[in-house]
């Protein structure tokens, strides 16, 4: 999705009113790529469009190849041929006004020529991470991750940033797809009114293997991940956030997590009663479930950690220290120093399997994600509920 060659297609197919039997996402970690994809073989060059032509199987590969044999097959656009202009001596000013106002046309043109290469690049650039590979939520490597039999059938038009949203899940999720082009004038805005019952809008989608028919970007996304992904993955900001800003806020959380426990108090007596007696209840919390997670009410990464748990069926026990690790939002910093000195992480959440931490959603040992995209999350959590 986010190719830039790939799009230059997908903008002709959309201007030449076509659709696309297949379109067979192809990401470097894709399982066309990798050899899984029965029947289709793995591409030389992406995009590679294979088409019947005259009853004969024809590859065209890279966008020049693909993009001259739609404009010669279905465009009916003529190119103006240059007009050599022969003048005499009695109209040389009338010549030097054609030569200006052609110099002026020829400018114009460059200029759109410039802008439209850079409008193939902008959207790239604005995302530049999605539709680039499989999530691991849906990778090959993964077992029992659910495919469908049949192609899922997308109306859609390039251009349409709700409909990018969507071709942006089926690379992530390595669906393949039939494409039908529904842009502005195109015949099939008559054709999906009359299956969705009067509405036009982009993009829509139909789902042969479950009957399912639904519009709006938002619902179609999350369905593709309810139905073939193995969990709905968390926010990608969160990630990059956890990979860039947590490990520089690491060494604050530790200097800070003791001293709003009050270490600072003279009598440290009285500061290690209270942190013994907060390692007791933590100790009797994580041996009462096989799934047990510490959060703070208002952080977006505990949100998430307990949205993805709650997305793919595992219980957990749920131990608040308040609504955020801030002086007069946290309400046991007691307990959240305790669990600094048994996890050595300071950070929510923190989530246990089996009474062992296995750290938040994307750090630790291993996290949440991390753990999931190894494949051995749920054994870990069977494990647990064996041993409890």
């Amino acid at each position: 999705e986010n190719s830039r060659a790939c799009r230059s297609v997908r903008e002709r197919i959309t201007e030449l009113d076509l659709a696309v039997d297949k379109v067979i996402p192809s990401a470097k970690n894709s399982r066309v790529m990798n050899g899984g994809l029965e029947g289709v073989e793995k591409p030389s060059i992406v995009p590679t469009l294979v088409a019947i032509v005259e009853g004969k199987e024809q590859k065209f590969q890279g966008e020049a190849q693909i993009l001259g044999f739609l404009n010669e097959k279905f465009s009916n656009e003529k190119k103006l041929s240059k007009v050599k202009v022969v003048a005499s001596s009695s109209n040389l000013e009338s010549i030097d006004e054609t030569e200006s106002s052609v110099e002026i046309e020829n400018a114009v043109t460059q200029i759109k020529e410039i802008l439209s290469d850079l409008t193939k690049y902008l959207p790239g650039l604005l995302r530049p991470s999605r539709g680039m590979k499989v999530a691991s939520t849906a990778s090959f490597t993964l077992p029992n991750v659910p495919r469908p039999r049949k192609a899922l059938i997308v109306y859609s038009y390039e251009g349409n940033q709700f409909c990018r949203l969507v071709r942006e899940i089926l690379t992530e999720l390595d669906l393949p797809y039939e494409l039908r082009s529904a842009g502005k004038g195109s015949f099939r805005r008559e054709e999906l009114s009359e299956v969705t019952g009067g509405s036009s809008q982009c993009p829509y989608l139909i789902d042969p293997n479950t009957g399912i028919r639904m519009p709006e970007s938002k619902d179609i996304i999350q369905y593709l991940y309810d139905t073939y992904a193995l969990w709905t993955p968390p926010s990608e900001l969160l990630r990059l956030a956890s990979d860039v800003v947590t490990p520089l806020l690491a060494p604050l959380y530790k200097l800070i997590t003791p001293l709003q426990a009050g270490s600072y108090r003279e009598n440290e007596f009285e500061y290690r009663s209270e942190i013994a007696e907060a390692k007791a209840e933590i100790f009797d919390e994580i041996s009462t479930a096989p799934v047990v997670i510490y959060t703070f009410e208002l952080s977006p990464f505990c949100t998430e950690a307990t949205n993805l748990l709650d997305n793919i069926g595992v219980g957990y026990k749920k131990v608040s220290l308040g609504r955020e690790w801030i002086p007069g939002l946290i309400a046991n910093p007691a307990k959240r120093a305790a669990l600094l000195e048994i996890t050595g992480q300071s950070s929510l959440p923190n989530v246990f399997i089996g009474g062992t931490s296995i750290g938040g959603l994307y750090s630790g040992k291993p996290g949440i994600v991390p753990a999931l995209e190894k494949g051995v999350f749920m054994d870990m959590v069977e494990d647990a509920k064996r041993s409890m």
